[in-house]
């Protein structure tokens, strides 16, 4: 057997695009033939992949799925919206979810898991599915929720089919009250998270820093009025006051009815239900946040095809 030296790997990896264990598997595969190496990459779909991971994922699908006690959500993202509504990445979304549940959300968990009906891991399933539908994708994030009683409830917004959607949001609530009587009002408040997107439950789980930050703004902003440092500060304090109510869920105006507050809404179930019922735990998808979308200047490209730029 030809032996797999480093510059033989290099080699392939430049012709090819592939990763460096795909090209290092091919020349074994190959007795070190660099050409029949790169078809041995192109007939496992691997070359097509490696050359698309380049391009921007912002695009795709939120998966959610809840089982009693437990829910998990998937982001999977993809180049254009258009692969959404493709049934092969649908039910490959649909899919590692599924399995994202059984491995409590952990990503790395989920990637090398065995795909059902394959003989691929849920990462090189993927892999043959960049192949096959001509588009990079990328396993982003997912995580799951729990509770010991009670129930886990999920509502996905602009939905393309039953648990995929652009938003996921799951909602836990913990309560001895059967779980009947529990999933709307946590539905309608999973509803509630995906319409203001807080960023913690209660003002003790909300980052230092982004109140830090905001109170160095509201300081700068009262300065600039000229009041009395005694008056700055009660005005401080007042803002920050109403900043937890915007962005701390137990602290928001449900806006389902306008009025109340997520802990009154909690409370009176709790009352209606003549038992405890606690809001331990949200989490909210939204598709491609956080990510820098890609913006097209068509006139540039046309320009670049005609060699006039």
């Amino acid at each position: 057997m030809a032996e797999i030296t480093a510059a033989l790997v290099k080699e392939l990896r430049e012709k090819s695009g592939a990763g460096m264990m795909d090209c290092k598997k091919a020349l074994i595969e190959n007795n070190g033939d660099v050409e029949a190496a790169i078809d041995w990459l192109r007939t496992k779909g691997m070359m097509a992949a490696a050359k698309k991971s380049g391009r921007a994922a912002t695009e795709g699908l939120v998966g959610v799925v809840t089982s009693g006690t437990s829910g998990a959500m998937l982001e999977v993202n993809a180049e254009t919206d258009f692969v959404a509504r493709n049934d092969q990445f649908r039910a490959y979304v649909r899919t590692a979810t599924e399995i994202a549940l059984g491995n409590d959300g952990d990503l790395e968990a989920v990637r090398k898991s065995g795909f059902p009906g394959e003989s691929r891991t849920v990462e090189e399933q993927l892999t043959n599915l960049i192949a096959t539908i001509g588009e990079n994708m990328s396993l982003r994030r997912s995580l799951s929720l729990s509770v010991d009683q009670g129930v886990v409830a999920s509502y996905v917004h602009n939905t393309i089919e039953d648990g995929l959607g652009k938003i996921g949001v799951l909602v836990a609530l913990k309560s001895t009250a059967p779980a009947e009587k529990l999933v709307e009002t946590a539905r309608k408040i999973a509803m509630h998270v995906a319409a203001t997107n807080p960023q913690s439950l209660t003002e003790a789980d909300l980052d230092p820093a982004l109140v830090a930050r905001e109170r160095e703004v509201l300081v700068e902003q009262a300065r600039e009025s000229g009041k009395p440092d005694n008056i700055i500060e009660k005005m401080i304090e007042g803002r920050i006051r109403k900043y937890y109510e915007e962005v701390c869920l137990v602290k928001q105006i449900y806006v389902i009815d306008g009025e109340s507050r997520i802990e009154q809404v909690v409370e009176k179930l709790a009352k209606d239900l003549g038992t405890p019922v606690e809001l331990v735990a949200f989490a909210r998808f939204g598709l491609g946040e956080g990510l820098e979308k890609k913006e097209d200047d068509f006139a540039a490209e046309v320009a670049a095809m005609s060699g006039t730029n």
